[in-house]
């Protein structure tokens, strides 16, 4: 079982930054690919974006550009670190993890195995 706790979310002006972290338990966390969804008021929780243990990348149209997801896998945690925040970014943000089994086209096409507890990010002037 993995469990995953996120932290580092508040309340930040739009333009502002804010970084978040995600540390995960068990074990094989350099194999997994990791994830940042989140879910506003009313609409449907979405992929914000996206590592691979290899370390490729995907990003959200939305925050292209202005998110940068990284990991440390010597903390066996992952990041992600919001600039340039705008008004829509505002929701709660989850850390997710898939089986460290999982292969690439497991990971592009099914959802997460694991989920954290979410964590609020909120934009507001």
């Amino acid at each position: 079982q993995v469990q995953l706790v996120e932290s580092g979310g508040g309340l930040v002006q739009p333009g502002a930054s804010l970084g978040l972290s995600c540390t995960a338990s068990g074990s094989n966390f350099r194999r997994r690919a990791m994830a940042w969804y989140r879910q506003a008021p009313g609409n449907q929780r979405e992929l914000v974006a996206r590592i691979t243990g290899d370390r490729y990348t995907k990003y959200s149209d939305s925050v292209q550009g202005r998110f940068t997801i990284s990991r440390d896998n010597a903390k066996n945690t992952e990041y992600l670190q919001m600039n340039t925040l705008k008004l829509e970014d505002k929701a709660v943000y989850y850390c997710a993890a898939w089986a460290a089994t999982a292969i690439l086209s497991t990971v592009a096409s099914q959802a997460p195995n694991y989920w954290g507890q979410g964590i609020q990010v909120t934009v507001s002037s």
